[in-house]
């Protein structure tokens, strides 16, 4: 008789994946930022389309590149920020260059002079992710809250940015779980969308 082995909690999931992406060195970090851009034919951008994308912190796959290739097919950018806690995020527009000021958590966004955009594309950061398209956060909500307020709004496609290492088997997903379309990595494109 075999016995079910439990499901793993996200806090385990979480600080596995961490731990592997911890462990990458800078040179393999700064290929994966190279690797991730040349995904950005996976988005349909339509001129003015804009995207979210975030400034990378504590070791996160670094999205930089890949919004260059996505302003330079069009698309305008910009930066989450927390306006207010434990509520879905602001888009403010961002453009290379642009100063940033720092925010709660360690994050970097545009100042509140900046203008508020609302994203047709968010590059969502992420712990850990699965190929059903659930991931795991930092376990503050703001992506899950903030993509069900978009996602009520139009249509929006949320695309986790992670490196391969970030992968797990299944994440525990609940019902107030938002559900990526597009997973892109250092190895390769994972469209969920059909």
């Amino acid at each position: 008789m075999s016995v079910p082995l439990p499901t793993q909690s996200k806090g385990s999931l979480r600080a596995a994946a961490l731990a592997r992406r911890d462990a990458l060195n800078g040179l393999a970090r700064e290929a994966a930022a190279q690797r991730l851009a040349a995904f950005a034919d996976i988005f349909d951008v339509t001129p003015g389309a804009v995207v979210a994308g975030y400034m990378p912190m504590r070791g996160e796959a670094d999205p930089l590149p890949l919004m260059r290739a996505l302003a330079a097919r069009g698309a305008r950018l910009s930066l989450p920020a927390v306006v207010v806690r434990d509520a879905p995020l602001a888009f403010r527009a961002w453009g290379q260059g642009d100063a940033l000021i720092a925010g709660p958590f360690g994050t970097r966004h545009p100042a509140e002079t900046a203008a508020l955009i609302v994203p047709d594309i968010v590059l969502v950061p992420l712990a850990a992710f699965d190929r059903r398209g659930h991931r795991i956060g930092y376990g503050g909500g703001y992506y899950d809250r903030t993509l069900a307020a978009l996602r009520a709004q139009k249509p929006v496609v949320a695309a986790g940015v992670a490196f391969a290492v970030q992968e797990v088997e299944t994440v525990p997903a609940s019902h107030h779980d938002a559900v990526l379309d597009v997973v892109l990595t250092d190895l390769e494109g994972i469209d969920l969308r059909s």
